[in-house]
């Protein structure tokens, strides 16, 4: 077997930009993406879906997307998320980690960047 057919040990991975800005920049801290991160690994627990060979939530650096903050960036679809409370976060779990649906309504614009 090749690494292009191997399995992923986790079926998606989500990342959560923690990156805070000392110097006043935007950054994805000044949103409660602690908060968010939080609020998703309680969430993936809570319905089974944590995990080898589910979901792992993870937290991020900066991910160079600053001025869309806070984001999350979902693999192996690449898919990055803006969010604003914990109904979105929720709406990702339920719709993407779980079932595979990307939420459109939240989607990171695709020029947003510093």
């Amino acid at each position: 077997m090749n690494d292009q057919t191997a399995p992923s040990y986790f079926k998606r991975h989500i990342f959560f930009c923690l990156n805070e800005r000392a110097n006043g920049e935007a950054c994805c801290a000044q949103h409660n993406a602690q908060a968010a991160f939080d609020h998703c690994k309680k969430r993936v627990k809570d319905l089974g879906l944590a995990g080898p060979g589910q979901v792992r939530v993870n937290k991020a650096g900066c991910l160079d997307r600053c001025s869309a903050g806070p984001v999350a960036v979902v693999y192996p679809e690449a898919v990055w998320y803006t969010y604003v409370d914990p109904s979105d976060i929720d709406e990702i779990v339920e719709k993407h980690l779980q079932n595979g649906q990307v939420v459109e309504r939240l989607l990171t614009p695709a020029n947003a960047g510093r």
